[in-house]
């Protein structure tokens, strides 16, 4: 604020007759005793005369207007007196009735510093109102992530997944207590104690021997899922502040030794390969790994290794886990491509891609946000390379994947099934709705919008991705609000202009965009999916606009209501259209890892995990920076609002 003015007493008690109330009398004497008119009228007899007559006159009436409003004993007198005196006002005899109605009272006069305090009290108290919502709701989030930690452990510890209906576990990732591994950097960030010792005590004791002799696993999903929360807890434990052990009493450096224990059995699925593109699968008891029964590798799995890898090196000092990550983005980068576009699928035999269907669901997501990811991570390093392919990527995106919707105009991504020359199909999965998110981070780097364009960082074409992000966020969130549970399905088609297609809604007929929106009956499952509040948490943070919470916390509130086991746990539904929803047995590993951990965030204090000091990868495990655009301070939890 600039220097106030040299206001002083003197200026505040100054006798300022504009503003200052003085009786009706004293206005005429004071009028009389300064007009030069008056004081010649008042000269002459006649002139006496009058002034004397016309105060008489108004004594009269003001003694007569007291009289009628005067309080009387007997309630029909006082009634007939009110209403008297309030036609009096009324009407009329009305113009001498402004002489004596009583004038507005005016506020005090204040020196700018008082007006200054008096508006800075009033908006820190609108604030703080505003923040023990949030807060709150806050809270809500971390004892949903209680209630399904506590149907974890109760019905499957140790297992990759809980069965929340049937009571039991399942390992559908290899056998590597995914949930617990996924959950724990969530533990962490929300101050959860107690899940930190359970699930620390058994990565410590449980999870090396499982390492070496466990089967078959798949490359990318062990990468993303285990190995990026060893090395995430790593760091939120105190691990590269040197510290000997956390608050669970488990050492940091147990979550890293375990990390890179992994790590050493799946590079194999890297220099086994006759290519730079990894085979998807090893088998960790014997180190071996082969590709899919098809011989192909999802383009999505082979590019979005390279945070963890890439981190891992950083810890421990050794590039060979960089180098083999690295060797992948490197080929892809001489690879042909639509507009910087990729097929879903790779080869690791020819290390070509094969066919030519182009999507940014199943298969095709995580390649285009570890472009940007990677790069944001290694900023100074000559990796300039990945984000010339991401902006190319994302101009074509806009050419040849973008839409709108009829009647309604909503914004969507489709695919292309048979490549540039073959027919569009507006079919936009969930997953897609990763896209809003990565295309906000890669328009300011993770500073808020605001800063940017302060400080006039910002392109036209960030601003243009800016936009489109927005308008995406809506397309994601309308997909949940079309339905009748308030939960998006699985895949959405959308009806567009000229085309015949058309099948049933969402359930809601009350949405505008219920004739937008087409969902399939084999689409209409809910998997507990993290990519939509994602995009809002990264969204919010960037645009600090509060309508993203307020859609985060209605997607909480529908899974709260329909998701929720009273037993312990979360479950997939089968169908979001209908109510009740039927059910499905799956919570899966990323609804703690994931969804819940982006909508704490997204509640909470905008500077935990800065996203211009930390970077996430696909499975929401966050990485610092290291010489970001602030310096590093490390992770350190705010009790008073993560507790």
């Amino acid at each position: 604020m600039s220097k106030s003015l040299p206001y002083s007493m003197k200026d505040v008690h100054y006798d300022n007759a504009k503003f200052r109330q003085r009786s009706f009398f004293k206005v005429i004497t004071q009028n009389m005793l300064t007009s030069n008119r008056k004081r010649e009228c008042v000269k002459c007899t006649t002139g006496k005369f009058l002034t004397l007559l016309m105060i008489c006159g108004l004594a009269y009436l003001m003694l007569t207007r007291m009289s009628s409003i005067h309080p009387s004993t007997d309630s029909t007198a006082k009634n007939a007196g009110d209403q008297q005196g309030e036609k009096l006002i009324a009407d009329g005899s009305g113009r001498l009735g402004r002489l004596w109605r009583k004038p507005p009272r005016l506020p005090p006069l204040l020196t700018p510093d008082e007006i200054t305090s008096r508006n800075r009290t009033i908006h820190k108290s609108g604030n703080l109102n505003v923040e023990l919502d949030w807060n709150a709701r806050q809270q809500r989030v971390k004892e949903a992530f209680i209630h399904a930690w506590l149907g974890y452990k109760n019905y499957a510890m140790g297992y990759d997944e809980l069965m929340p209906l049937s009571h039991r576990g399942v390992d559908g990732l290899g056998g590597l207590g995914a949930t617990i591994i996924d959950a724990l950097d969530t533990a962490m960030i929300m101050g959860a104690d107690e899940v930190i010792n359970e699930a620390g005590s058994w990565i410590e004791k449980i999870l090396p021997e499982r390492i070496d002799g466990k089967g078959q696993v798949n490359l990318f999903e062990t990468t993303i899922r285990i190995m990026g929360g060893l090395l995430s807890a790593y760091h939120l434990s105190g691990g590269e502040q040197g510290s000997n052990a956390s608050q669970n009493g488990t050492k940091p450096v147990v979550y890293l030794e375990n990390a890179r224990k992994l790590a050493d059995h799946l590079l194999i699925a890297f220099t086994s390969s006759p290519s730079a593109i990894p085979f998807s699968d090893v088998v960790l008891h014997d180190r071996s790994a082969h590709p899919a029964p098809d011989g192909l590798s999802s383009t999505s799995e082979v590019s979005t290794l390279q945070l963890e890898f890439n981190y891992l090196s950083s810890l421990t000092g050794d590039p060979k886990y960089s180098l083999e990550s690295m060797k992948v983005l490197e080929h892809l980068k001489t690879l042909p491509k639509v507009e910087g576009l990729v097929p879903i699928y790779i080869s690791p035999h020819s290390g070509e891609f094969s066919g030519e269907n182009i999507r940014l669901g199943s298969r095709g997501d995580s390649y285009y946000e570890y472009l940007i990811k990677v790069w944001l991570q290694n900023q100074g390093s000559n990796l300039t390379y990945l984000h010339n392919m991401y902006e190319e990527s994302i101009k074509g995106v806009k050419h040849l994947l973008v839409r709108k919707s009829v009647p309604n105009g909503l914004v969507f991504v489709g695919e292309l099934p048979y490549g540039p020359q073959g027919s569009f199909s507006p079919k936009m999965d969930h997953l897609v709705c990763f896209l809003p998110g990565t295309l906000a981070l890669g328009a300011t780097k993770g500073i808020t919008k605001e800063k940017a364009m302060r400080e006039n960082l910002l392109s036209f074409e960030d601003l243009e991705n800016l936009k489109l992000a927005e308008d995406l966020a809506m397309t994601c969130v309308e997909m949940y609000s079309v339905t009748s549970t308030g939960l998006a399905p699985e895949i959405a088609y959308f009806n567009m202009e000229g085309e015949s297609d058309s099948g049933p809604g969402g359930g809601n007929k009350d949405s505008k965009y219920a004739k937008d929106i087409i969902i399939k009956p084999a689409d209409h499952h809910n998997l507990l999916r993290p990519e939509t509040v994602e995009s809002l948490f990264f969204l919010f943070r960037i645009t600090e606009d509060p309508k993203y919470r307020e859609w985060g916390w209605e997607i909480f509130e529908a899974f709260e209501k329909y998701t929720k086991v009273d037993s312990g746990g979360y479950s997939s539904l089968d169908d979001v259209t209908t109510v009740p929803p039927q059910r499905r047995d799956k919570m899966e590993t990323f609804f703690l890892g994931e969804t819940l951990k982006y909508l704490y965030l997204l509640f909470g204090d905008t500077n935990v995990l800065a996203l211009d000091e930390y970077v996430f990868n696909s499975e929401a495990h966050p990485f610092p920076i290291h010489g970001g655009s602030r310096k590093h301070r490390g992770f350190q939890q705010d009790k008073s609002i993560l507790s």
